[in-house]
């Protein structure tokens, strides 16, 4: 059995009296990856938040590798945050600095590398991703794709054991998808890492998933395989499932 990575038990949290997470648990396993999927609103993004630290619960426990990150100080979560990579939804990059400062600035803000390591390790992680030649560009120079390729080698050039991925195929287009996709895959593969992916895109959920997570009213409701959840009866599950497919295959129609 895997050792667990993150768990959540009994987590609340709430935003002007609403809440949004309401007693939720959730136990995910050393290298796997695991997708969480809902409506807009019920948490998603506020789950990843809370992973990493940067929001705290009102109550409940988080643990990430069996250490509970709730009562840690803002100094004790460097070191937790260490541990994890993440990719924004809109990608985060600073503009102002070329694909080889963006990568390189965690590892000269956490790390005593040098210079010369630096700049071993930024090669490393663009040749993970795809992306050799591209080191003096500047991120407005990048299609969209490729800026989540950069943000991806950012966040895994602190070598995590943990990626949060926030919605990584938002605004790319079918081709471009597929290639994040499969970089989700090769990093869970070459790396080792725990993934969750946090997505509206139920094709990108059933391609690289080892489970699903559908979250609604503060809680996973349900959770398994991508088969599984294929093959849910209920009826909340397939309606949304189907739903989202849905309009998945209609804004691919509209693009062409």
């Amino acid at each position: 059995m895997n050792m667990s990575a993150i768990e959540f038990h009994q987590v609340y949290k709430s935003f002007n009296r609403i809440p949004i997470l309401a007693g939720m648990d959730l136990t995910i396993r050393a290298g796997e990856t695991i997708t969480i999927i809902g409506e807009s609103g019920v948490g998603k993004s506020v789950t990843l938040k809370l992973i990493v630290g940067l929001l705290k619960p009102e109550a409940g426990r988080i643990l990430i590798e069996g250490e509970d990150i709730v009562p840690l100080s803002e100094d004790r979560l460097i070191g937790i945050r260490k541990k994890i990579g993440m990719v924004f939804q809109s990608s985060a990059l600073f503009d102002s600095l070329s694909v080889v400062e963006n990568i390189a600035y965690p590892l000269r803000e956490h790390t005593a590398m040098s210079e010369r390591e630096i700049h071993e390790r930024v090669k490393e992680t663009l040749r993970l991703v795809g992306l050799e030649g591209v080191d003096d560009k500047a991120p407005v120079d990048l299609s969209g794709g490729m800026r989540k390729r950069v943000a991806l080698a950012r966040a895994i050039a602190l070598t995590p054991k943990i990626i949060l991925y926030d919605e990584p195929t938002t605004g790319l287009d079918p081709t471009n998808t597929e290639k994040i996709n499969e970089l989700i895959a090769d990093m869970n593969r070459k790396l080792g890492v725990t993934s969750v992916v946090v997505t509206h895109d139920m094709r990108s959920a059933f391609t690289i998933s080892d489970r699903i997570g559908l979250l609604d009213q503060g809680k996973i409701v349900v959770l398994g395989t991508p088969e599984e959840i294929q093959r849910a009866d209920r009826p909340f599950v397939r309606q949304f499932v189907s739903g989202t497919m849905a309009y998945a295959q209609n804004s691919l129609r509209l693009r062409r």
